[in-house]
């Protein structure tokens, strides 16, 4: 899985370094090291007023903050190969 957060000026200013942090944090607590791959992305060109955007492979979401980053990452990242 490839996971790309945006980490333009935008995605910048409405946290994308938290986000980066938590999402990391998470990958370890998980034991997910050699299932992700973290990556940052310059504009994935989705930019919401809130929050900053994130693909996961071809799936593309808005709104991350680090208050909802850690459903985010059990919605999109950790539940994912459970579908």
């Amino acid at each position: 899985m490839i996971v790309q957060v945006c980490v333009g000026s935008s995605c910048h200013i409405k946290g994308s370094e938290d986000v980066v942090n938590i999402i990391q944090q998470r990958i370890k607590e998980e034991h997910l090291e050699d299932e992700i791959t973290l990556a940052g992305s310059f504009c994935i060109g989705k930019c919401t007023r809130t929050g900053v955007t994130v693909q996961v492979d071809d799936e593309i979401v808005t709104g991350v903050t680090k208050e909802n980053c850690n459903d985010f990452f059990n919605n999109y990242i950790l539940n994912a190969g459970r579908k």
